[in-house]
């Protein structure tokens, strides 16, 4: 691989690796400053990851600057009309692939849901902020270190099948939730595949941050709306059943 490959692998190694020591800073430093809330801790901890998230991305588009112009991805990647079309397919195949994998999942007794995802939304119910980490940077990162720098150094070896198959595993125990590798790998599969069809990082970047901003919108800020939908509409089905009865 590139230096530059090595480089961000390492830094977003130590960028999951920093809240240990990040986190006690980040309290140390709002507390100097008379910062106070109910939720110190948990504010220290969602600063931090901002913080750490956010350095990282901008170490990452630095070291692939150079890259981004003057590559054949970008000479012989997809034209702009096909790169926006397969980004908004790549969101319905990948919503497809996780709903597909987690029914697989719930047939094989694994409990259904992501303690992971579930952890993320209640943060953001407190610091809303945290939308950006989750939705935006998180998944910008994700694809550039699993997908493009990973994925792509099997794929110069492998076949596309292992390269997706090894990478995705990866991309499951890097959530720390190996129990779902089935889920994450459905979705790694989806996003190489949709790398490999367009020769452009951005196509499974722009399907990877609106899959997870459609998540987060649905679980938490429409939450309330939804839930008085799924009533209505048992409502509304038992009101019809009355009449076969």
């Amino acid at each position: 691989m590139k230096r530059e490959y090595w480089i961000i692998l390492i830094a977003y190694i130590a960028m999951q690796l920093s809240s240990f020591i990040g986190v006690p800073i980040t309290s140390l430093i709002l507390e100097l400053i008379g910062f106070e809330t109910h939720h110190s801790q948990g504010f220290a901890g969602v600063t931090w990851l901002v913080i750490s998230f956010s350095l990282t991305l901008v170490i990452v588009l630095m070291l692939l600057r150079n890259e981004m112009v003057n590559t054949n991805e970008v000479r012989s990647g997809a034209s702009l009309g096909r790169s926006i079309l397969w980004s908004i397919t790549g969101v319905f195949l990948a919503l497809f692939a996780q709903a597909f994998a987690a029914n697989i999942e719930r047939l094989i007794g694994i409990d259904v849901g992501s303690e992971n995802t579930q952890q993320i939304l209640r943060i953001i119910e407190s610091f809303p902020i945290m939308i950006v980490v989750s939705s935006v940077i998180g998944p910008i990162l994700e694809e550039i270190v699993f997908r493009k720098i990973i994925f792509g150094a099997f794929y110069k070896r492998f076949n596309f099948f292992l390269s997706a198959l090894l990478s995705s595993v990866i991309f499951s125990f890097a959530h720390m939730e190996p129990e779902h590798t089935l889920l994450y790998s459905a979705m790694g599969f989806t996003f190489a595949y949709l790398y490999v069809k367009t020769n452009r990082i951005l196509v499974p970047i722009v399907a990877h941050v609106s899959m997870n901003t459609f998540v987060v919108l649905v679980q938490s800020v429409f939450k309330e709306d939804l839930e008085k939908l799924i009533k209505q509409a048992e409502q509304m089905q038992s009101f019809i059943g009355g009449f076969f009865l």
